[in-house]
């Protein structure tokens, strides 16, 4: 928004200096962008908790989680998306060109996933509804918003392989064209990617951490891909519009640093799904509007290793109790995390490690850009 008034004031010289011609650049409004939507976490991050609590916006922990000792965290005020995603919103709106047809697909995806999670948080932090909101309601929500982005997307470039194929890393020149496979394959990334990172969102400050370094890889693939002579120099797809979702994303990214300082153990705030929904579908869109779905599945191994324990351990347990009548678990508790707290490490441990890994994954998905 303050774009429109700046950039014309780019050729005024201030004391013989073009000043206001900074704001022609995707990089530094993409900084300040980060800074604004921090800064905005972190001021209004108290404010929103007490809030929270005087509205009993507060979670109310499982009972199976009472012997892995999160009974202390019953309580805890939650639904701290909306504090990060009111920043990134604000210092989006105020640093990005608006006209961009991206940023405005983002916007309502923040719209539509955040309202259902906070649906799924009111129900169960507030009227007490154990289960939240029915999981086939939130899988139809997903679904609905994940056809029409498909739908758009494929239309709007129709005849365009820029999004209707897929980048295959490690090798230079392999990209498959999906079709109209497209849209059901966009449809599985949304709702799979929203889902695995509201899986990873239990332990403090595990799901802000990795869901960061994903969103940092992303950027960065963006800012390349927006950027003729990089893309060129790289060999990777020049795709000119997207270059304004690195100021988005870099808000995003505040944001998140920002309410990981009250989302770090002891945490004082969950994000609930009200975060952990939207930044998964986030995450999905931003990878399927730069063609980099597989580099997506790379650098978000940790949500892919959340969300396949938790399979595996239903499916096994399942196929065990129908062949021998006693049912067994392939790991001591799922998601992944919780396997490791009843194998006895400490919460700092698993998250800190967990953010060493996802950052490990970002240098191995950053490495693909020189192998293709």
């Amino acid at each position: 928004m303050l774009i429109y008034i700046l950039q014309p004031l780019s050729n005024l010289e201030v004391f013989g200096y073009t000043v206001f011609n900074v704001f022609n650049y995707v990089t530094f409004r993409a900084v300040i962008a980060f800074i604004f939507s921090m800064v905005f976490t972190l001021i209004f991050g108290p404010l929103f908790i007490k809030m929270s609590s005087s509205h009993n916006y507060r979670e109310d922990v499982s009972h199976y989680l009472v012997e892995l000792g999160h009974q202390k965290k019953n309580g805890t005020p939650s639904m701290g998306g909306l504090i990060f995603l009111s920043g990134t919103m604000l210092s989006s709106l105020l640093w990005n060109d608006l006209n961009n047809r991206y940023i405005l697909i983002l916007y309502i995806a923040v719209l539509w996933l955040g309202t259902l999670g906070f649906i799924d948080d009111y129900l169960k932090n507030v009227k007490q509804v154990k289960t939240g909101l029915i999981a086939r309601y939130k899988l139809i929500g997903q679904t609905v918003l994940g056809l029409a982005i498909a739908l758009y997307l494929y239309h709007y470039h129709q005849g365009d392989a820029s999004l209707t194929s897929i980048n295959i890393p490690f090798f230079k020149h392999l990209i498959i064209n999906m079709y109209w496979v497209f849209i059901p394959f966009v449809v599985f990334m949304i709702v799979a990617s929203s889902n695995g990172t509201n899986l990873t969102d239990g332990l403090d400050g595990l799901a802000t951490g990795t869901i960061s370094v994903a969103l940092l890889g992303l950027g960065v693939m963006t800012y390349l891909k927006g950027n003729f002579r990089f893309a060129d120099y790289l060999l990777l797809d020049y795709i000119p519009q997207v270059a304004e979702l690195t100021v988005f994303i870099l808000a995003l990214l505040g944001g998140l640093l920002g309410f990981l300082w009250f989302n770090c153990k002891p945490a004082q705030i969950f994000m609930g799904d009200t975060g952990s929904l939207t930044l998964g579908g986030l995450l999905a869109i931003i990878a399927v509007m730069l063609r980099e779905e597989i580099f997506l599945l790379i650098v978000g191994g940790v949500f892919v290793a959340e969300s396949l324990s938790s399979l595996l351990q239903i499916n096994y347990y399942k196929y065990t109790r129908k062949m021998t009548g006693t049912p067994k678990r392939l790991f001591k508790m799922a998601p992944l995390h919780h396997h490791f707290q009843k194998s006895g490490y400490s919460e700092e441990k698993i998250v800190v490690r967990f953010w060493i890994i996802s950052i490990l994954l970002l240098a191995v998905a950053l490495s693909t850009i020189k192998l293709r």
